[in-house]
């Protein structure tokens, strides 16, 4: 029998999430901080990352990979400790929510660049 470490699927979407928001930093950061009305010489500064972005995209595809193997290859409930985290079906459900929702967030990172002269 296979058991699961407790809470093992969250990681590789935290990862993810800090990646995704790594990426988009550049671009979508200062997008959002103008069209809050925040303004100011430092918000210029967060064009610098820009060289960092292909890394930040290329951690956050590894980590969703990581995560889709947590979430979908998972083992079967039956087949954790009674008790744990994995043997709840809706905790697969909640990662399995997460999961799209890091992965339309590393979507829209990927896409800022092209969309975001749209609005300024």
């Amino acid at each position: 029998m296979a058991r699961q470490k407790t809470g093992s699927g969250r990681w590789p979407l935290i990862g993810g999430v800090a990646a995704a928001i790594g990426a988009s930093l550049c671009c979508l950061g200062p997008l959002v901080l103008v069209m809050l009305g925040i303004g100011g010489a430092w918000v210029a500064s967060l064009g610098r990352l820009e060289p960092y972005r292909p890394l930040f995209l290329g951690l956050g595809i590894i980590f969703m990979i990581l995560a889709y193997r947590k979430i979908y290859r998972a083992p079967a409930a039956e087949f954790c400790t009674p008790g744990s985290l994995c043997a709840l079906p809706q905790t697969k459900r909640v990662y399995k929510i997460l999961f799209w929702i890091v992965a339309a967030l590393i979507g829209l990172a990927m896409i800022t660049p092209y969309i975001a002269p749209l609005f300024y």
